[in-house]
């Protein structure tokens, strides 16, 4: 086989399996649009778990005419990402893996298992427990407007209290895949215990800022 006809071959088959990843995430973008306002009712629990004894009334408002609908699209969006990526990331495994030696197989398969698990632990630690410490504690600046008559309350927007979340989860869904990243460079020789231990204040002050 010629050289021009294995890269053909290559890109036949690397455009094959993008084009079924990207059937797979649109295929769960009509699924999640369907039951977007369950999905997002799921991501809502923490906010009115933290407020369920609290004596104000409350709701969760949209202050323009297409904001839920566009939050509902986001919301779809991003599922379909989140469980798209393992998908993608095994697909990407398949054109890769042929070409790699055994135990270059055996060196990166713990790296393709632990990114998503990682992810989905570092959403779960959202979900669980920060999401409801902040919102108790944001909510601590209301005041009833015993000073001058003009209280200060929350009322939430729809699509305000989605971008927190998602936001959220992505970065600590990132910031779980710290262990992977110093791994590899380990691997490589960029790094060792012996540096991080030695820059251990400045990696800390790193980490704290991120």
């Amino acid at each position: 086989m010629s050289e021009n006809s294995s890269f053909t071959s290559h890109f036949i088959e690397l455009r094959s399996r993008l084009i079924k990843s990207i059937i797979f995430i649109v295929v769960i973008f009509i699924i999640s649009y369907t039951f977007a306002e369950h999905i997002y009712s799921f991501l809502v629990s923490p906010y009115a778990d933290a407020v369920k004894d609290d004596l104000t009334s409350r709701r969760l408002i949209f202050t323009a005419l297409h904001e839920t609908f566009i939050t509902y699209l986001k919301l779809a969006f991003f599922v379909a990402l989140l469980l798209g990526s393992p998908i993608f990331l095994t697909q990407m495994w398949k054109f890769i893996a042929p070409g790699l030696y055994k135990n270059e197989k055996k060196a990166l398969l713990p790296y393709l298992i632990a990114t998503p698990i990682l992810f989905l632990l570092g959403g779960m630690l959202v979900y669980y427990l920060v999401m409801p410490l902040a919102i108790k504690f944001f909510l601590t600046f209301e005041s009833t407007g015993q000073i001058n008559n003009l209280p200060i309350q929350l009322e939430a927007k729809v699509n305000e209290y989605l971008s927190l979340i998602m936001r959220l989860i992505f970065a600590f869904g990132l910031s779980f895949q710290l262990p992977v990243l110093l791994n590899l460079l380990a691997r490589i020789g960029a790094i060792d215990s012996k540096y991080l231990k030695e820059r251990r204040r400045y990696f800390i002050v790193i980490i704290f800022a991120a």
